[in-house]
Parts: C-alpha cells; structure tokens; sequence
C-alpha cells in the first residue's frame, strides 16, 4: 500500500470507493466535484493505492484559519491495517508545512466506529460546537 495524492482522473475511483465503504452520500459527491477540489491549493485530498486499486480516502483543507479533515473512508476489505491512520498522519505532515495550528475533524456522530478511531489518533470531540450547514 502506498499513499499519493488525488488527481482528476481518480474521480470516478474515489465515488467507488465512497460507495463500497458505505459513506453517507452528499450533493458534492460527483466526479466534477472530486476533479475540482484534487486541484486546489491548500487542499491534500489523500489516496491511499494497493494494488493500483484505490481503497482509502482523506480530504484535508486548510483555510487560513483552521484546518479540515473529512471523507476519511477506507475500502472494507482494508480496515484496520493502518490505512486510515496512515492518511491522517500524512496530512497533519502537510498541515504542518502549513503552519497549521488547529484541525478538525468532520465525524458522523452516529458512527461509533469513526468517532472512536478520531479519539484512537488523538483528537478530542468539542461538545460546545455544532455544525449547520445550507445547501445552495
């Protein structure tokens, strides 16, 4: 296994991978989506390849002020065997060339197993914090 980051032409892998790993489904969950955002600046979106096959995900952004980590989702036929740990340590490397000084992490709260793995690499849940979102 080796970890890389996204280019456009792993969209469509990444949506496969999304839906084999049975993560809940978003409106920015299109291939024009994944091409865009594999191109920003500041942004590491994360692969992890076994096989040429890609079967870990992590999208990471700095904004200037914080940094964000979401999408984290690895193949089933790959859990715990380090992966998603791999790619989380990866980008705290590239946040740190950064300068990043806070991170977050966007968690499905009713996933046990994702929220004990963010606690397992060290980060906290913030229960004075919500999250609101709008669709456009």
């Amino acid at each position: 296994m080796h970890i890389r980051r996204a280019n456009p032409a792993d969209a469509d892998a990444v949506l496969n991978l999304w839906k084999a790993a049975g993560a809940t489904e978003s409106v920015t969950d299109t291939a024009a989506d994944i091409r865009r955002i594999s191109t920003r600046e500041y942004v590491i979106f994360i692969l992890a390849i076994e096989n040429e096959n890609v079967v870990g995900s992590l999208i990471a952004a700095f904004d200037g002020w914080r940094g964000n980590m979401y999408r984290l989702a690895t193949h089933p036929d790959y859990r715990r065997k380090g992966i998603a740990r791999s790619m989380v340590r990866e980008a705290e490397k590239v946040f740190d060339e950064w300068g990043v000084k806070r991170t977050a992490a966007i968690v499905e709260k009713d996933h046990p197993w994702a929220v004990h793995f963010w606690q397992d690499v060290g980060y906290v849940l913030d229960e004075r914090m919500s999250r609101f979102i709008r669709r456009t």
